[in-house]
């Protein structure tokens, strides 16, 4: 497979506006920053926890590197062609084909470095998302140094579940982690146990110790997509946002409120009293996972939309209808699609989560397809990844 070099004219110009949103917006603060001034083939992997984490990362070092992106987003970027000029290589989510591997492959082998971001997805709730099985095996078939790049704070500035920036320090950690030699010796289990504890994070339980306060941090509209069912009466889609700040349940009228540093508050007296929205976020899928456990809510169904990529304009266009039903088997669809009766079914057996938009939609990526399903009642996303998470997990108590 062969590689291509990034324009440097184009990866030039990609590093002098990430350093003002670097700067501007994300305020990062740089910790260590070990690959400065290295020279050959290197991997870094770096945790999640915003959409435009790559900004912070690109001028941590002159030299050009290569990132792996989501084909969705790849797909639709109005500046697609000058994203290919920087080289990056575009593939599908939890998804790794013998073509992305070997271009991964000819980075390194070419002496070059290769940003890789493991989780995949950005956290919707403050927790890192789980990585995939294979990574670990992947590292040590690479057969190069590995450096982790750990951002801290990031998730507070670019929440998935709002828009708009909300400015505020970061902080970026770039450190040696393995080298070739350690990665040759070592065990695939003792790998993933090092990787994963340096990605794996709870963005609230940070904050505990910085206590940043961010820009309108306070501003928690959007956040009741991601927090549908309420901690005192269990009931789901019952909250709302009242003033912008405060998550309020039509059921039973318990509320939390939002503060500038990300936290909640509960009022005095209150019996349920939650400060992390990771740990409310918990307590949503435990409920229903001791649910699914115990034969209960074993599929779930919703009308849909169907969008999928139109190559030429560069964005998701609507191509069908019908209904989505996801079960422990896997996702059906049932409708139509470019005006032809469709239907389909998506094994699920090893994805750990979805790409997804909280109250939006959810994308099935399935060979060379996305199908982006727009959800009908927006609300019912995050149950849906609720749902995949589960049944994913089961499977590997089980097995």
């Amino acid at each position: 497979m062969n590689y291509i070099r990034p324009s440097l004219p184009h990866y030039r110009l990609a590093q002098v506006a990430s350093w003002f949103v670097a700067t501007f917006i994300f305020r990062r603060k740089i910790l260590r920053n070990e690959i400065k001034g290295v020279d050959g083939p290197f991997v870094i992997i770096a945790n999640h926890g915003s959409a435009l984490d790559f900004t912070n990362l690109i001028g941590t070092t002159h030299r050009p590197m290569t990132m792996v992106i989501s084909k969705s987003i790849f797909s639709t970027l109005p500046i697609k062609n000058y994203v290919r000029k920087m080289g990056m290589i575009a593939k599908q989510q939890f998804q790794t084909s013998v073509k992305d591997m070997k271009q991964m492959k000819a980075v390194i082998d070419h002496g070059q470095p290769l940003i890789i971001y493991p989780a995949g997805l950005m956290s919707e709730d403050g927790v890192s998302t789980p990585i995939p099985a294979a990574t670990y095996k992947f590292l040590k078939w690479l057969g190069a140094d590995v450096y982790v790049a750990r951002s801290t704070g990031t998730y507070f500035v670019t929440p998935k579940w709002t828009k708009g920036f909300r400015p505020g320090r970061t902080y970026m950690d770039i450190y040696r982690l393995f080298t070739k030699e350690e990665l040759s010796t070592m065990s695939v289990e003792d790998i993933r146990q090092k990787a994963d504890d340096a990605l794996q994070f709870d963005a609230y339980r940070e904050q505990e110790t910085h206590k940043i306060k961010y820009r309108h941090g306070d501003r928690i509209a959007g956040l009741e997509n991601v927090l549908y069912m309420c901690p005192h009466c269990h009931q789901e889609f019952t909250m709302t946002v009242t003033d912008g700040n405060t998550l309020h349940c039509t059921a039973c009228g318990f509320e939390a409120t939002g503060d500038k540093c990300g936290f909640l508050h509960t009022a005095e007296g209150e019996s349920i009293g939650i400060r992390y929205v990771s740990d409310w976020s918990r307590l949503i899928y435990d409920h229903l996972h001791q649910r699914i456990a115990g034969g209960e809510a074993l599929s779930l169904s919703a009308p849909t939309a169907i969008h999928m990529v139109n190559e030429k304009k560069k964005k998701f266009e609507a191509v069908g209808q019908g209904t989505i039903t996801l079960s422990n088997e896997g996702f059906t669809f049932t409708g139509e699609i470019h005006g032809a009766p469709t239907e389909l079914s998506f094994p699920i057996a090893n994805l750990p989560t979805l790409p997804f938009k909280p109250g939006k939609h959810f994308e099935i990526q399935h060979g060379n397809d996305i199908y982006r399903c727009v959800l009908e009642d927006g609300r019912l996303a995050m149950k849906f990844i609720n749902m995949i998470k589960i049944f994913f997990d089961l499977s590997r108590e089980q097995a």
